[in-house]
């Protein structure tokens, strides 16, 4: 592909290049790490705060909320049966990240081996 200065309109924002429109949908801190984590399948807002154990309970709410927003990812109510029951999972369209997300964290995994230390929790 080639990097070329071009303008993109994507949901009513303009972008100078499409890494900016990726990065738009999951950059920052915490959202790559929540959606690596429902790539496995899905999970309760509580399986996603032991495993992002760093992150504060507002922060991912609102993470949740904005991936849901930019259809990444859907929340699934269960209201059969108490207590309530609400599960996050990558939605089609989050599932084409998976490759790239996967790429990250190999990418990420090496860096740790080669320049950190990687301590097992």
């Amino acid at each position: 592909m080639e990097h070329k200065k071009r303008l993109i309109k994507y949901n009513d924002k303009m972008f100078s290049c499409a890494t900016s429109i990726a990065m738009e949908l999951i950059g920052g801190k915490w959202k790559s790490v929540i959606l690596i984590y429902l790539v496995d399948g899905s999970k309760r807002y509580s399986e996603l705060k032991k495993l992002i154990s760093t992150i504060t309970e507002r922060t991912l709410s609102l993470q949740l909320k904005q991936l849901e927003k930019d259809g990444l990812i859907t929340r699934r109510v269960y209201t059969k049966k108490p207590p309530l029951k609400v599960e996050y999972s990558l939605t089609p369209f989050g599932e084409t990240l998976v490759p790239v997300l996967n790429s990250i964290a190999q990418w990420g995994m090496a860096v740790a081996e080669d320049k950190g230390e990687v301590i097992e929790g």
